[in-house]
């Protein structure tokens, strides 16, 4: 008997697994914090002996070499990666043993397309294939982007994507579990996965534009799909070929209200790591809004300063510590300092918080009719524009705005994304920069419905 083990990493819309018998087990792809992976080996009550990685990860830092390192695992990446610590070079057709009472093996299959060098693990049962880690390569409904290696190879890396599906279709029963890393709200998935978040070979056959078009189509619409790449996504490849630091989750240093004053004076980021709704109604001035329950590590290291310091605002500890796990995963290993409670207990004596209104798309379109010469700034990166925007809407992504806050006309802002928590972090942008903003908290999908003109491109 066999099992596989999931472990979610939602923050990045990224898995890992744990798969094995009833003595050992293998760890594929593993988050920087590795106690999840121990603890679920400990609840098993497996040895992990082998770790093991589908590519070398552009969006977040791997846990692997750590993991090796605490288990005494062997260490298995891809041969043509280029890594600078140790490991087992994996070549396309080896077979490693899992479990041998179990009589589980993992079978290297060469899968480039995402990366050169990618490579995807089948899992056999008594030679038979139980289930396939497919990485970045083949994922639900689509197939992880091949742009993030280097420009002049993308177009090449979109054809490997399509040869590697047909290869996986190929080898493997149409019976066999799809279990990929990426595609669960990861920017390093070309498209995001629609219905549901399991799959097989069979069913990707039947639905996955890898298997429905044919190679030029694939490559065209692949191509003209991809979206903004994470600034950040820039430092995890050299950061993971390196090899990663251990993970130091001790809390930070704690911060009284002097030292936030004195940090936000110094130009460095102070975050609040709040529900938006809070935020807005009372916040220390200057302070950014990113909600620890949202795309915390995403956004944030998307948007800050590659190395700028920053101090953490939380309502709790619990919060606090859910957010400095999620950040070391991207490679902002310590806060400068942090501090938990509400504004009142980070603001000096005699200082009030700084707040903003927020609104629904109904509220707009009234505002328009009765006063209209504000402006409408819509954050929502380009490929979501394209599918419909508020006529007269100033754009500047939210991935961008840090930088062209001077580009936006005078007056008045108000902001709006899909749903919510991007026009959250927008405002509070807005707002530490002096603008007067309001925070539009509602569904883009009511924005047609309150009367507001929705133009499509």
């Amino acid at each position: 008997m066999f099992f596989v083990d999931t472990i979610e990493v939602s923050g990045l819309g990224n898995r890992s697994y744990l798969a094995g018998g009833e003595a050992t087990a293998v760890a594929v792809d593993p988050p920087r914090d590795v106690d999840r992976l121990i603890a679920a080996a400990a609840r098993r009550g497996v040895r992990i002996s082998h770790v093991v990685e589908t590519h070398v990860h552009n969006d977040y830092v791997s846990g692997g070499p750590e993991l090796a390192r605490l288990t005494g695992a062997a260490y298995l990446v891809p041969a043509a990666a280029r890594i600078a610590h140790p490991h087992v070079p994996v070549h396309d057709g080896d077979r490693v043993e899992v479990d041998t009472g179990a009589g589980l093996t993992l079978r290297a299959l060469a899968t480039p397309g995402h990366t050169p060098h990618h490579t995807s693990y089948v899992l056999e049962e008594a030679g038979a294939s139980v289930a396939v880690f497919t990485g970045g390569s083949l994922l639900i409904g689509s197939v992880g982007r091949p742009d993030l290696v280097e420009p002049r190879l993308t177009r090449g890396l979109a054809r490997a994507q399509y040869a590697s599906a047909h290869r996986l279709a190929a080898e493997l029963p149409e019976e066999t579990p799809v279990l990929p890393t990426h595609g669960f709200g990861s920017f390093c998935s070309s498209s995001q996965a629609e219905g549901g978040d399991t799959t097989t070979i069979g069913r990707e056959k039947a639905s996955n534009g890898a298997f429905t078009r044919d190679v030029e189509s694939f490559v065209a619409d692949l191509l003209a799909g991809l979206d903004d790449i994470p600034a950040y996504y820039a430092h995890m490849g050299p950061v993971n070929a390196a090899g990663p630091a251990p993970v130091d989750l001790t809390p930070p240093a704690v911060a009284d209200a002097d030292e936030i004053a004195a940090r936000l004076a110094a130009g460095e980021w102070v975050v609040d790591l709040r529900h938006r709704v809070a935020f807005a109604e009372g916040h220390v001035a200057g302070s950014l809004n990113f909600e620890a329950e949202g795309q915390l590590a995403t956004y944030l290291a998307w948007l800050i300063p590659w190395g700028k310091p920053v101090t953490l605002l939380a309502g709790s500890a619990a919060q606090l510590a859910a957010a400095q796990r999620e950040l070391v995963r991207v490679g902002i290993d310590r806060p400068a300092a942090a501090a938990t409670g509400a504004p009142a207990d980070w603001l000096r004596p005699g200082e009030a918080p700084a707040s903003f209104p927020r609104a629904t798309f109904a509220e707009l379109a009234d505002r328009r009719r009765a006063a209209p010469g504000f402006v409408v700034l819509d954050v929502r990166r380009d490929s979501e524009r394209r599918e419909g925007h508020i006529e007269g809407s100033f754009h500047i992504p939210l991935h961008t705005l840090p930088r062209r806050l001077g580009r936006l006309p005078e007056g008045e802002v108000w902001v709006h994304c899909a749903g919510g928590m991007r026009a959250a972090i927008a405002a509070s942008l807005l707002d530490a920069a002096g603008r007067e903003v309001v925070a539009v908290d509602d569904s883009f999908e009511a924005a047609e419905r309150a009367g507001l003109v929705v133009r499509r491109s």
